[in-house]
């Protein structure tokens, strides 16, 4: 007999905050799936991992698994490293099927969600600014994959237009570029009246508090400028909405990623190296070692490592990582 279950899969986060609002969207799903068992894991840091997320499902008598990435974009971890714990725990337990989902991606719900967040930060602004005068700065994470930095590209000219702002512009946290700082400060030269940085994120963390301190480091160089921050998406309904069609697209036959610009399977332009790498996980040293600050990570085994990823081809781009403190987005 066939019993189905859910699996959100996490990408983790040193920050509590980040796990607990990730726990709370596993918990709407839930709520959107009474019959089915709904779990979640992380790839990275917190716990429970995805493997215990999955172990939980089995020792419930599930046999089917319909797991989606809680990830914006099909970037390295939903490409590689996420598929690669599942396909090793399913070829280690046998017995259970597991289908994965497509990652988020660009899609109308997402878009609406993002809308919601940027309307409610202008909502509670001191003051009123024509949109017109406004330039939207939209955040994205930053990955070494082109495809999903674009899809950030993508977002922000969405927005920009359906919203009807002055000018939009795009930046990253890190392993690309531009990066938030000199995002902000070009952004600036173009003189509009307020600029809004947006972070295109699911939940807290490191990173979107480093987005906003930055924000708040560029306005007070430039106080005739009137800065504003918008909230990222979190557990938005819309957000919810769009899970929910991933898992559903899983057994719908809609669980397909975008092949025709993946780094992996053609020549993208400048990332000719990528073309046939092996589907591996890169985490497994920083599964489960918990929330926290450390950088360096020591584990049971006696070996410390620093947690790296695929670098990007132009690192040492003058506004990207390799130019510019580790720390600054």
């Amino acid at each position: 007999m066939e019993k189905t279950g859910i699996l959100l899969c996490g990408h983790g986060s040193r920050s509590e905050e980040a796990v607990s609002e990730f726990r709370g969207l596993a918990e709407a799903l839930d709520e959107r799936f009474p019959e089915n068992h709904v779990k979640y894991g992380f790839l990275e840091f917190a716990t429970p991992i995805i493997q215990d997320g999955l172990a939980t499902l089995l020792e419930n008598g599930v046999n089917k698994v319909l797991a989606v990435p809680g990830m914006l974009f099909a970037a390295g971890h939903v490409k590689n490293d996420v598929v690669s714990v599942l396909n090793d725990f399913a070829a280690a337990k046998g017995g259970v099927e597991i289908g994965f989902g497509r990652d988020l991606g660009v899609d109308p719900k997402m878009l609406l969600a993002a809308h919601d967040r940027i309307e409610q930060a202008e909502q509670g602004a001191d003051r009123t600014v024509e949109r017109s005068d406004t330039l939207l700065m939209v955040v994205g994470r930053g990955t070494s994959d082109p495809d999903a930095n674009g899809n950030i590209a993508k977002i922000t000219r969405m927005l920009g237009e359906g919203m009807g702002f002055g000018w939009a512009e795009t930046s990253y946290s890190g392993v690309t570029f531009p990066l938030v700082a000199p995002g902000l400060e070009h952004a600036v030269k173009l003189g509009y009246k307020r600029i809004i940085t947006f972070p295109y994120f699911l939940f807290t963390g490191i990173l979107v508090q480093r987005i906003y301190d930055i924000t708040d480091q560029v306005a007070a160089k430039f106080p005739d400028v009137d800065f504003i921050k918008a909230g990222y998406l979190n557990a938005h309904p819309s957000v919810v909405d769009t899970f929910v069609d991933r898992v559903q697209g899983i057994d719908g036959g809609d669980n397909s990623m975008n092949c025709l610009t993946c780094i992996y399977r053609d020549q993208v332009v400048g990332f000719e190296k990528s073309v046939g790498q092996p589907q591996q996980g890169h985490h497994y040293h920083v599964q489960g070692i918990g929330t926290g600050s450390a950088e360096g990570h020591s584990h049971d085994h006696g070996h410390t490592h620093t947690h790296s990823h695929t670098p990007h081809p132009h690192a040492d781009h003058p506004h990207g990582p390799g130019k510019r403190d580790p720390n600054a987005a």
